[in-house]
């Protein structure tokens, strides 16, 4: 059974994990790696974590005790609108509902949001397909320079 709860400190070293390797995996070929590993070490340090908890919604999804995914929601601003910066699932359960449970929680526990936006790399084809099932929308595409390599990135919105 899967279990989705706020994200506690304790939680950081499992988070790490789960952003790593769902991050080699989802963009081996897109993103060389070292870039990958470079953008990892400091997004997701121990400080940087620490920063998200005090600023933004983290999101976990566990089963058997173990954090097997999560969501990272920026708060609310004054029109409504919400950034979901990262949603992230080791790949073996991706596909079983887990990501689409994440995002209910967000939409749930966020209140007064009427619009969620992300990023998405455009060769991301899981990450697109899922937005896309759940009704996101293209807004625009454009090239993002990610630590020197460029991205295509497209911007999505859900309208809640």
């Amino acid at each position: 059974m899967v279990i989705i709860r706020t994200m506690h400190v304790e939680d950081i070293p499992q988070v790490q994990d789960v952003a790593k390797k769902s991050w080699n995996a989802t963009y081996e070929g897109i993103i060389p790696f070292e870039i990958q590993e470079k953008f990892l070490k400091v997004a997701y340090n121990n400080d940087r974590m620490k920063q998200r908890l005090e600023r933004s919604f983290l999101f976990v999804a566990e089963i058997d005790s173990n954090v097997v995914g999560f969501a990272n929601f920026s708060p609310v601003n004054d029109e409504g609108k919400a950034e979901l910066g990262a949603i992230y699932l080791y790949p073996e359960y991706q596909g079983k509902g887990i990501g689409s449970a994440l995002l209910q929680k967000g939409i749930n526990e966020l209140e007064g949001v009427e619009e969620i936006y992300i990023n998405v790399e455009r060769d991301n084809e899981i990450g697109k397909s899922f937005y896309d099932a759940k009704g996101f929308q293209v807004l625009k595409e454009f090239d993002d320079d990610f630590e020197g390599h460029t991205l295509k990135t497209v911007r999505m919105v859900l309208n809640v």
